[in-house]
């Protein structure tokens, strides 16, 4: 496996890959889990911290020196986007840390838990967010994603107790998404899209008016088992949507190489496949 080096634009931005589900080259790590790890013109930045410590690691054998990033955005409260926050912080603690104030819920896969760490609850760089959020000129945060078109079914399997011992379906109202705006291109970060990406996108063109230039996000769409006939018309009716936009869609860790490869079929090169130790040069 080869790492796979995209040069999208002007070059301006840089987004590594330092940790995914899968191998990339030169040794990198990889785990159930997803760090981004971007250079602005203003900030080094931090999208989710995988299911651990071995991100750091990644980045060390990457040249990407960690305690320059000011910046961390988890984009919900689950191990897998949140596990190596604590670690991160030992080596950066002066990096401000934003995290939805409802992502410490008690959320469960099954009878696994699979919420954060509540330790990083106490971590003194933490600022818990609430709703919609501009960081500066460069970055912001949106929320309040309320659509129901082609919701991953997976999150069917996904759970959160409530303090009085209550289970209800997770409505992942936890999640959050990272808009960059740089030289007047627009990127969308997102971790795995539970709420769905094609209401994510209805969401940003309310608050944008228009289509981000690029897209990197999960599709949750990941399953052990075979994909219902249902299953399958609705990764394909994404696929065909998101072809009619004018953004590139970059997509890893949650989505599955099946489903990947059926979207791959509709959109061609508009969709392409990260693993760790990948780079967009954007």
């Amino acid at each position: 496996m080869t790492v796979n080096h995209y040069f999208i634009g002007d070059g301006s931005m840089r987004i590594v890959t330092l940790i995914e589900n899968s191998p990339g080259d030169r040794g990198c790590a990889f785990e159930h889990g997803l760090s981004l790890y971007v250079e602005t013109e203003r900030h080094r930045l931090l999208m989710d911290t995988g299911a651990g410590g071995a991100f750091l690691g990644n980045a060390e054998k990457l040249g990407i020196d960690l305690g320059r990033v000011d910046t961390v955005i988890l984009s919900h409260g689950h191990y897998d986007h949140t596990g190596g926050v604590r670690a991160f912080a030992a080596v950066d603690p002066q990096a401000v840390i934003y995290l939805r104030a409802n992502a410490d819920g008690a959320f469960y896969h099954g009878e696994k838990y699979i919420g954060i760490d509540r330790a990083i609850l106490s971590l003194p760089r933490l600022r818990k967010t609430e709703g919609s959020l501009v960081i500066d000129d460069e970055l912001s945060l949106f929320t309040d994603v309320t659509g129901s078109r082609c919701r991953p079914e997976s999150n069917l399997e996904l759970s959160r107790r409530d303090p009085d011992g209550s289970v209800r379906q997770d409505d992942f109202s936890h999640e959050q998404y990272l808009v960059i705006r740089e030289g007047g291109r627009h990127v969308l970060l997102s971790g795995c899209a539970h709420n769905g990406i094609l209401n994510i996108l209805d969401r940003y063109r309310a608050l944008y008016h228009g289509d981000p230039d690029l897209v990197i996000s999960g599709f949750h769409m990941k399953k052990n088992a075979e994909y219902t006939d249902a299953e399958l018309r609705t990764i394909r009716s994404i696929a065909a949507e998101l072809k009619r936009t004018d953004a590139a869609y970059y997509t890893g860790h949650c989505t599955g190489d099946p489903a990947f490869g059926i979207m791959r079929e509709i959109m061609g090169d508009q969709l392409k496949r990260i693993r760790s130790g990948d780079e967009i040069i954007f």
